[in-house]
């Protein structure tokens, strides 16, 4: 059964090759189909707790939140803020600290908003926003949305009282394996921590502690720049979000008060994702590629406006990898600080509570209606997300707010091509 669905996905997959190498960025020319397959299958396959029949893909929970890694990225992309039926998606997750340390003593580093028949999930959480109103200084007035989040039916007593949670929305998987053939010193050369130039832009690089070579790496991924490599986050994520463990997360996600969790992670034994099967998933998602943006006359104009107003101080529009090909991933993948309405409260490594590494913009065009930005998904479209700008963006957020409205939507529209 298992080989008619790997040949199955294979068929499916060079189609799919056919259709979409001409308009996207690969990685590599040189794709292993197999071991693509067969990480595909593991990415959106579901897993179901142990034990099972199904031995190849059991070992889920005992707490979890998903079942599937697709489920936090449809399609290899974004999150959603909503399921499908109208509650909470499984994208948006609540990560727990307290101070500089990133875990809670009952729940753990991550909220699981499921649990196994006989483990009760930890807590579901609860969406609310209230409206703010922003006025443009040529008098047009635009509604975006605050977050109120918040956490209910917690099932393991209280939370710590200096509890810090932050509300983390699922980034696109696009490019990713791009992103890693970016030369370190590239990335590095663009700091500027102490901005020597004066120039309002202070960025800075994430240094990380990375379980794959037990030493101090440069962080690309996610929110913060809190991951070196893409297998590590993909094995973080299967632990924090799946409670699937691996030689990079051996012991299930149970913290001591979790009896129920303690007893079912004992009577298993073995590792529930092997080393073979972690590096197909990663080696995936490394090779997903990128929409190609068309650079005619009028990508060219809507680069030069995006520029003038200060967006490409931390937005670069260009990287030169290890292999000579240019990419456009619209970031620095440097810290800055985004100001307080934004802040996280949670310090990761260099990054500070109120410190995001600049989100590449590349891919915007393949957004849904359905998938929100910034980091905890309050932003319902790219103007929103723009207004929430602040600390070193507050300059170039004041900038696109004194364009007239014309050239606004000219911007915006620059961005939704890219």
């Amino acid at each position: 059964m298992m080989l008619q669905m790997l040949k199955k996905l294979k068929s499916s997959f060079l189609i799919l090759s056919c259709v979409l190498f001409f308009n996207t960025q690969l990685l590599s020319s040189n794709l292993d189909d197999d071991k693509f397959i067969l990480g595909k299958s593991f990415f959106t396959i579901p897993w179901v707790a142990s034990p099972s029949s199904t031995t190849a893909r059991d070992g889920l929970g005992p707490l979890f939140s998903a079942n599937t890694c697709i489920s936090c990225h449809p399609s290899n992309g974004r999150g959603n803020l909503y399921s499908k039926d109208g509650v909470t998606s499984r994208s948006l997750v609540a990560r727990l600290s307290v101070g500089n340390v990133l875990k809670e003593p009952n729940y753990g580093t991550q909220i699981s908003i499921n649990g196994t028949v006989n483990t009760p999930f930890e807590a579901k959480i609860n969406i609310h926003f209230s409206k703010k109103n922003i006025i443009f200084p040529d008098g047009e007035i635009v509604e975006i949305l605050k977050p109120n989040y918040s956490l209910k039916d917690l099932n393991y007593g209280s939370l710590h009282k200096n509890t810090n949670i932050s509300y983390r929305m699922a980034t696109s998987l696009k490019g990713l394996g791009l992103i890693s053939q970016i030369p370190n010193e590239q990335i590095l050369s663009k700091e500027d921590e102490f901005d020597k130039n004066n120039d309002g832009i202070s960025g800075k690089a994430n240094w990380v502690y990375s379980k794959i070579t037990n030493k101090i790496e440069l962080g690309k991924y996610n929110h913060k720049a809190n991951v070196a490599f893409i297998k590590e986050q993909v094995a973080n994520a299967a632990h924090d979000d799946m409670g699937l463990t691996s030689s990079l997360n051996p012991n299930d996600n149970c913290t001591n008060s979790q009896e129920n969790c303690l007893k079912e992670s004992a009577l298993s034994k073995e590792i529930d994702i092997p080393d073979f099967r972690l590096d197909a998933i990663s080696y995936y998602i490394e090779n997903l590629g990128i929409k190609r943006v068309k650079k005619d006359e009028e990508y060219l104009k809507g680069l030069k406006l995006f520029e003038s107003i200060g967006c490409a101080k931390c937005h670069s529009s260009s990287f030169t990898l290890s292999d000579g090909r240019k990419i456009s991933p619209f970031s620095d993948f440097l810290l800055h600080d985004m100001g307080a309405d934004l802040s996280d409260g949670r310090v990761e490594f260099k990054a500070s509570e109120s410190e995001f590494r600049t989100a590449p913009l590349w891919g915007l065009s393949t957004l849904k209606k359905e998938q929100r930005l910034l980091h905890d998904g309050r932003a319902r479209n790219i103007q929103e997300a723009i207004l929430w700008h602040g600390g070193e963006a507050l300059k170039a957020k004041e900038n696109y707010m004194n364009l007239e409205k014309k050239q606004r939507k000219k911007l915006i529209e620059f961005l939704e091509k890219l």
